[in-house]
């Protein structure tokens, strides 16, 4: 095993997270897009979230356990931040931060946006949860290592996908 690193100082570095941050936009590659010219409006959305990796693991109904809250990643809580106004299931959300979790179920999960900013992992208020919305579980085409999240534009705007192992969810967002 290697000695963690240092930094010039002497003073520690963290090491490398098994679980990296990750960022993802609607629209997809955002940030590319932006920095070649090609638009010029900001971004509708978009999501800090961690990438744990299945390794072997039984995931729904093992590390990740049915009718109870999950982070929907790992460390830090998921934090979605919507750049205007916009509707999900019919419900207007307003333009701004909010954690992103959800309740896990073989068939459909309830996904909840609430207002309880910077929390570390499950040390949620659910006091402040705003909004929940159901969506159902959809079976994989081939099973997915990383957790991850995507989206996906629609005539109404986009489908934010949610994948892990055999199983994936969608939550449309609406921005008409």
């Amino acid at each position: 095993m290697f000695p963690p690193p240092i930094h010039e100082s002497g003073t520690p570095v963290s090491t490398l997270d098994k679980s990296p941050l990750d960022v993802v936009y609607f629209p997809m590659e955002y940030p590319k897009l932006k920095m070649i010219g090609s638009i010029k409006t900001p971004p509708v959305f978009r999501i800090f979230y961690s990438r744990p990796q299945k390794s072997g693991r039984q995931i729904f109904g093992g590390v990740v356990k049915f009718g109870e809250r999950w982070r929907l990643g790992a460390n830090e809580a998921t934090e979605i931040e919507f750049f205007q106004d916009v509707t999900i299931q019919g419900t207007k959300v307003r333009k701004g931060d909010y954690i992103l979790y959800c309740i896990p179920q073989p068939t459909e999960w309830t996904l909840i946006l609430n207002g309880d900013l910077y929390s570390w992992g499950l040390k949620i208020d659910e006091a402040k949860d705003i909004f929940k919305f159901t969506v159902p579980v959809v079976k994989a085409a081939r099973p997915i290592e990383e957790f991850t999240m995507e989206t996906e534009a629609t005539n109404t705007g986009a489908n934010l996908w949610i994948g892990w192992d055999d199983t994936r969810v969608a939550l449309p967002v609406d921005i008409r």
